[in-house]
């Protein structure tokens, strides 16, 4: 089951991270948290990872009413929106919420996810 939805960039991985939170913006998303893998693993492990940046995205919006849809969606809140650097190469990718509600079975939060989903995607296809 595909679960995200990546897109290969040719951009160095801080110009992607930076163009990404623009995107993020751009569709009514702010960031709620951004996340250093690299460096958390780095400091809490001591071992060595690749460039991974993790931004927890949110619309308020479209949160407030999955939230009025299923209150228990909380526990997948906010969207994950990841830039990362595997072999070189630096992508950007989003969790598809339309799957998490898929899972849980709510009629009016399978609408709201589709339109999210969207949003997310057009994010991930405008980095650039």
């Amino acid at each position: 089951m595909q679960y995200g939805y990546k897109k290969n960039l040719d951009l160095p991985f801080l110009e992607a991270v930076e163009k990404t939170k623009k995107e993020l913006m751009n569709e009514g998303f702010g960031v709620l948290t951004e996340i250093n893998l690299k460096a958390t693993l780095k400091n809490k492990l001591g071992v060595d990872y690749p460039e991974c940046i993790i931004f927890g995205a949110c619309n308020p919006q479209f949160a407030y009413s999955s939230l009025l849809a299923e209150n228990g969606i909380s526990l997948f809140l906010p969207c994950n929106v990841v830039v990362q650097e595997e072999e070189g190469q630096v992508s950007v990718s989003t969790i598809l919420p339309r799957i998490l509600a898929k899972v849980i079975g709510n009629r009016r939060l399978s609408k709201i996810s589709k339109i999210v989903e969207g949003k997310l995607k057009k994010v991930v296809d405008s980095v650039s």
